[in-house]
């Protein structure tokens, strides 16, 4: 099968040539679609294909992705972003795919957005490749997405999302409550990401509002989950703790516990020095599976580093000495680099013990 990469573009003269670098390796068609660049965007993409249309930009962000879908010609189509970069190892995965589609009709791909030097700390899944006949299209102005529909085919071939500018900050918010103030209705994922942005915005109080409102209705588990997060920060910002660690506690009736969750539940008992209650917590971050649902934001410290580094300092406090050296050593197989692990361990080598945990 042939594949068909489309971007949306504007002012990315910086960082273009390294996506389209990676690109050219699996694309059999590039499509590039600007939406208003003053830089030499266009000039930059110009050296990788020819097939670049322009799109007056309307606040929709699905709205210029649908546009660029329509110029593909290949029997797949991917999205992607002008500041994602794509390993050789990836991008071999991603050229393998193209021969191991029959049957499915779209692929999610894992999006790492977040990195601990060029190890991915923050990942989620991402709708990423269509068979172009299914007609698939994006909806939402902001945090635009593909519903997923049909056979789905999940891959690990990754895209490293790389941001080298930040975007423009009330731009998102911007364009929603335009939305709202033109009398339209976000739906339950575009009311998601409105708390979300709110909050991202300090606004906190309206944030728990809309929030609120979001955990009533329908959405997507996932989502709920990463809500009542989001709560949680809101309220704790407000000064109101109890609420905050009620909206924690909600996330356990809406999906399977979070890691990042019982992080925080360890913080809280941590601060209040009740250690056992706190090692509890921790101990269940390490032992609560991340879902990896469509969707799903992981952040891969919570189920390791973070926990084991706490229960360090924790097995420690409670005397148990050989445990807290375990749990040092399992942190340092994660960040074998980390000063607070290496710190630990000559502390540990000082008292004679080394950890156990293979």
């Amino acid at each position: 099968m042939t594949l068909s990469v489309c971007l949306i573009v504007k002012d990315e003269q910086d960082v273009i040539g390294r996506c389209l670098n990676c690109v050219c390796k699996f694309a059999d068609e590039i499509i590039v679609v600007d939406t208003g660049s003053t830089d030499m965007t266009v000039a930059e993409v110009m050296k990788f294909t020819d097939k670049v249309y322009f799109f007056k930009w309307c606040d929709d962000f699905s709205a210029a992705r649908n546009f660029a879908f329509e110029f593909a010609t290949c029997d797949l189509v991917m999205w992607l972003d002008a500041d994602d970069v794509i390993t050789d190892e990836n991008c071999k995965k991603i050229s393998d795919l193209k021969y191991a589609f029959d049957g499915y009709d779209m692929a999610v791909l894992p999006y790492a957005a977040a990195f601990d030097g060029d190890t991915p700390t923050l990942v989620y899944s991402r709708e990423r490749i269509f068979r172009r006949s299914g007609n698939y299209r994006f909806s939402g102005a902001v945090h635009e997405a593909v519903v997923p529909r049909g056979k789905i085919l999940y891959s690990d071939a990754a895209v490293y999302h790389k941001k080298v500018k930040e975007n423009e900050p009330m731009r998102n918010l911007r364009i929603l409550q335009k939305i709202i103030a033109g009398g339209g209705e976000l739906d339950e994922r575009q009311k998601f990401y409105y708390g979300r942005e709110l909050l991202f915005n300090k606004m906190f109080r309206e944030a728990a509002c809309v929030l609120e409102d979001f955990l009533l209705g329908d959405g997507w588990s996932v989502n709920k989950t990463e809500a009542c997060l989001n709560l949680y920060c809101a309220y704790k910002n407000l000064g109101k703790e109890e609420r905050a660690i009620g909206a924690l506690l909600r996330s356990f009736t809406v999906a399977a516990p979070c890691s990042q969750a019982c992080c925080i539940l360890g913080e809280y008992f941590m601060a209040k020095q009740e250690w056992t209650a706190s090692a509890y917590w921790y101990e269940t971050a390490l032992k609560a599976a991340e879902n990896g649902a469509f969707g799903s934001f992981v952040n891969l410290d919570y189920g390791g580093f973070i926990p084991y580094m706490q229960l360090c300092v924790l097995y420690d406090k409670l005397g148990n000495y050989e445990k807290a050296a375990e749990c040092n050593d399992a942190a340092g197989r994660i960040k074998p680099e980390n000063v607070n692990y290496l710190s630990n361990k000559k502390y540990f080598e000082k008292l004679g013990i080394r950890g156990k945990n293979k």
